[in-house]
């Protein structure tokens, strides 16, 4: 049934708030183009009315964290069959953009639609700044998302949507905002139609169908003499991760005997090795061999940092223990165009993408196995 949403306020006793729906979603379409928190806060916006090669124009399109590509619709005054149907149709397009695609639709929304202080900024700077990171995503578009904006849903928009995401894993959400009215002022309550964790959990479990080729991903953060250092880490045998959980928690998905192949971002892969000790250790608890002793890493000369002046354990470095099979030094990184790139640091990926790159590897680094 139709998502309905109320709202009260709280005095003496409970007063309704009048409400009414957003009419104009033109309106609508520019509330979000000002902050597209509105819908999700882990969007960055990189076009709008951005016209396909078979004549439509989407109303936004934005990147999340990783890169990967979010097609936002309004369902203006579209039937539910042809709102999907468009959004459909548009998502067959966006799948086949390339980063350079990216790139120039982004600069395009920019010269329009930014203050000139942040025109002449990359696409690669504004996704640092926007999402914190250090480095931007390795790859671009490797999966993509749909969302129907709407001032109010109905039962068939519901009913198709619904359908998409439970039975056939398409990565879809409907979201709609009401409008209300208090005291001379104005709010905008959001609800989603499927709580958006189900969604990607749905749409993971859809690709997981694709068998995962039992290959690690690990992203290798090289800072340099102020952070983790890639030379300490081929000489002592670790992986490592830090500055909060949500670099270190994927940490957690290395087994003991795993083999991974490691990538340092924007600059290539580095080695391959197996994992030996699969527990993710503070740096003053990671032991190493140094003049026949075994002695904290921290105790040792190193290249890099591997512990923070911070009082907050979730930002310290965490270090996975690896016997390496074969590393190369920063300036022999493999890097070429179609091999697979993450922001996490530890990925399980099922993408067509990481079988080709793990072969290449393997011809690479003389892997036979």
């Amino acid at each position: 049934m139709p998502v309905e949403v109320a709202l009260w306020r709280i005095d003496e006793k409970p007063i309704p708030v009048s409400y009414t729906t957003i009419d104009d979603e033109k309106t609508l379409e520019e509330r979000i183009l000002q902050d597209v928190a509105l819908i999700d806060d882990g969007l960055f916006l990189i076009g709008r009315q951005v016209r396909t090669a078979y004549g439509g124009f989407i109303d936004l399109l934005a990147l999340d964290r990783d890169g990967n590509t979010v097609v936002i619709e309004l369902k203006r005054n579209k039937t539910p069959r042809e709102v999907v149907a468009q959004l459909l149709d548009y998502a067959s397009w966006v799948r086949r953009l390339d980063e350079d695609d990216l790139r120039e639709i982004y600069e395009a929304f920019a010269r329009q639609h930014l203050p000139e202080a942040d025109r002449g900024k990359s696409l690669d700077q504004r996704l640092c700044e926007h999402f914190n990171l250090e480095n931007p995503p390795e790859t671009f578009n490797d999966a993509h998302r749909l969302i129907v904006v709407a001032g109010a849903l109905d039962h068939s928009t519901e009913r198709i949507i619904e359908y998409l995401a439970e039975e056939c894993g398409v990565n879809i959400n409907a979201v709609f905002f009401r409008h209300f009215k208090d005291q001379g002022h104005s709010y905008l309550c959001r609800a989603w139609l499927i709580p958006p964790e189900e969604v990607q959990s749905r749409a993971a479990i859809s690709r997981a169908k694709r068998e995962w080729n039992g290959e690690y991903y690990v992203s290798f953060g090289h800072v340099g003499k102020d952070g983790r250092h890639w030379d300490d880490a081929r000489k002592y045998g670790f992986v490592s991760a830090g500055g909060g959980s949500w670099y270190t928690r994927t940490l957690g998905l290395l087994e003991s005997g795993a083999r991974i192949w490691v990538n340092v971002p924007k600059t290539g892969y580095v080695g391959v090795g197996i994992v030996e000790d699969a527990q993710p250790m503070l740096a003053d608890e990671f032991l190493v061999t140094h003049e026949g002793r075994q002695v904290p890493i921290t105790h040792v000369p190193l290249r890099g940092r591997l512990k923070y002046d911070t009082d907050d354990p979730d930002k310290q470095e965490r270090l996975v223990r690896v016997k390496w099979i074969r590393t190369l030094p920063l300036e022999e990184a493999i890097k070429e165009k179609g091999l697979f790139g993450n922001q996490n640091t530890v990925a399980k990926p099922t993408t067509p993408k990481w079988d080709h790159t793990v072969e290449r590897l393997k011809q690479a680094f003389g892997i036979t196995d």
